[in-house]
């Protein structure tokens, strides 16, 4: 991936992840020249770097379908990680994850990145795009719910998310 794949919004970089990138997220080592937050990467942003090694030692780089530091235009700090779990299936389904560190929370980075995420999957022909959070993770239901995405379905101890431009006429 280069600086190309980056996708932007007006206060984030994300930055498509390689797999030396990756490398560095599971080793717990910055890169040379890029400051990572305080908290970053979070277990969760090691296993999701694990994954995407994985599949790259698997199947091959699913770019751009794989992950993205979140960036901090302001001054380049990684607060986090977004990104699919996987290429599209099929059907054009895609699923999503993504965190922050803490101090970066509150601020509607996340939902910003996944705006982002959203348009880029859509502009990429995607079909739909499903995330699910925790039932007592109300932090990250309104973030899939402020990006756009709408519940679908929820058990005792998980909520479903989902948008789909399957079926519509593309006023989204």
């Amino acid at each position: 991936m280069s600086m190309d794949d980056d996708l932007g919004t007006s206060r984030l970089l994300l930055h498509a992840m390689s797999v030396t990138d990756a490398e560095h997220v599971v080793a717990g080592s910055a890169p040379a020249g890029v400051r990572w937050a305080l908290g970053y990467p979070s277990p969760g942003d090691k296993g999701a770097a694990m994954r995407f090694l994985t599949t790259c030692e698997g199947v091959g780089d699913p770019s751009p379908f794989g992950l993205y530091e979140i960036r901090l235009r302001e001054d380049g700090a990684v607060i986090g990680g977004v990104g699919f779990h996987r290429a599209p299936d099929e059907r054009g389904s895609v699923t999503i994850g993504y965190g922050l560190v803490e101090s970066a929370r509150g601020k509607g980075y996340a939902s910003e990145a996944l705006r982002a995420l959203l348009r880029f999957a859509r502009d990429q022909g995607v079909a739909q795009v499903l995330g699910d959070a925790d039932a007592d993770n109300i932090a990250s239901q309104r973030v899939m719910a402020a990006a756009g995405m709408r519940l679908v379905a929820e058990d005792a101890s998980v909520k479903y998310y989902l948008v789909d431009w399957g079926d519509d006429d593309g006023d989204e």
